[in-house]
Parts: structure tokens; C-alpha cells; sequence
């Protein structure tokens, strides 16, 4: 089988995939005829067939799969006007607690938070996949540690932990995952970009920031002092 013909047979296997393929799997492809250089080599030039069309081909955490275009997805999202409701800000700062400093406890999560954390905002995150418990800290009653799966990394496009982007507050890390891939989007139609997102993100830090520095101006003219925690609290 020539370069050609391997890079037909690859193009269609990630095509026709469900899920993303992996290198191994990409190997049975051709009974191990090709080692992980030669396939390395093939994935990039359809990455470079590709450039100029409404799919890319991109490496994720499970593997590698066609998605569509970030800048086309408005598109598509007409196919499907009606759509899940949205995750809460209390799911997603959650969630961003945990992508960010695990593997952490539910007490870590609500004294970060601090608010109660209802027992439903964690089964959601189990239930969508993109969180779970793997382990136990040694500590009194042994609360579980969560931690985020390679679901997570896959909705959200990366391949792995280190290419979040790094911000300094939970408000501004939960609104650059939701704005990565919105919980009701379809893993197949990509995210946002990694740029757009940390701009969205820093955004809301930046209104966050204003419209706490006038509260702040108004209480002290009241002569009341604004707690740090005052941010985000709500119980849910």
C-alpha cells in the first residue's frame, strides 16, 4: 500500500468514526504496517488537506477526530434551534474548581466557593461524564477527591490539562470553559478558540471587577466594608 492509498483509508476511518481514533487503533488499520512516525506524518498532511475546508482534523485526549470550523458553527446551530437548557454559573464554577485545582473534595469546592454545594451539581457533572472520584483523601470519613476525565478534554477540544488557559479566579475560569464548548453544544462541532475564549473570559473579569470596585464605592460611602468572599455568593 502506497502513501496515497494509507491516507484514503486513514481519511476515512476518522470520518466514518463516532468517536475519536486512536493511534493503536490506527495501526490495527493496517496490521501494524505503519508505526506511529509514519502515521504522525500522514495525520499532519491531512490536517494540511483539509486546511481550507468546513471540517479540521484535530488531536483531542482519546485521539484524533474531524470536527467543524468554530467560525461555521452559527451555522449549523440553525439545524438545531431548540436546545437544553444551559448549565447554571453554580455548575460551571464547579466545574472550573475542579479543572483547575485537582483533585480536590466537595468541602475544598465550597470553602473555595463558599456556599453550600448541592449533591444535584455534581451529579450533573457526573452524569454529562466530565467529572468523577479517583480516590480518597486520608482524612476524617475519607471524602472522595474529583477530578476531571478525558470526556472533559474532549468537549472541550484539548488534548490535555496543561492547555487551559491560566486565570486567577473561579468566575473567570468557569466562563472560559463554558465559553470552549457551551454544555448543550454537539463534541462534534468544535469550540471556540483557546484566543476567543480567554478574551470572552477576561471580559467578564474585567466587568466583574468594575461593577464590584462601584459596590465597593457605594458601601463605603456608607461606611460598610465589602467582604472578598462577596463575589458569586448565592446558595444554590
Amino acid at each position: 500500500m502506497n502513501t496515497a492509498q494509507a491516507k484514503r483509508v486513514l481519511e476515512t476511518a476518522l470520518l466514518c468514526s463516532t468517536q475519536p481514533v486512536t493511534v493503536r487503533d490506527m495501526r490495527v488499520l493496517f496490521e501494524d504496517a505503519l508505526g506511529a512516525d509514519t502515521l504522525k506524518a500522514l495525520l499532519e498532511e491531512l490536517q494540511l488537506d483539509w486546511a481550507e475546508r468546513g471540517l479540521e482534523l484535530v488531536s483531542v485526549a482519546t485521539g484524533w477526530r474531524f470536527q467543524s470550523r468554530p467560525e461555521l458553527r452559527i451555522y449549523l446551530d440553525k439545524l438545531n434551534p431548540e436546545k437544553p437548557p444551559k448549565y447554571t454559573r453554580a455548575v460551571m464554577e464547579t466545574l472550573a474548581i475542579i479543572a483547575y485545582r485537582q483533585p480536590v473534595t466537595r468541602g475544598d469546592m465550597e470553602d473555595i466557593r463558599g456556599v453550600t454545594i448541592n449533591t444535584q451539581i455534581i451529579k450533573q457533572l457526573e452524569d454529562r461524564g466530565w467529572v468523577e472520584v479517583i480516590g480518597h483523601r486520608e482524612s476524617v470519613g475519607r471524602p472522595g477527591l474529583y477530578a476531571t476525565t478525558r470526556q472533559f478534554l474532549d468537549d472541550l477540544g484539548l488534548s490535555s490539562l496543561d492547555q487551559l488557559p491560566l486565570l486567577s479566579s473561579v468566575e473567570g475560569q468557569a466562563s472560559v470553559l463554558a465559553s470552549l464548548n457551551p454544555p448543550e453544544a454537539d463534541a462534534s462541532q468544535a469550540s471556540l478558540s483557546l484566543e476567543d475564549a480567554i478574551e470572552a473570559s477576561e471580559t467578564t473579569e474585567t466587568q466583574t471587577e468594575e461593577a464590584l470596585t462601584a459596590e465597593a464605592e457605594d458601601l463605603t460611602n456608607l461606611a460598610q466594608e465589602m467582604p472578598d468572599s462577596a463575589k458569586g455568593q448565592h446558595h444554590d
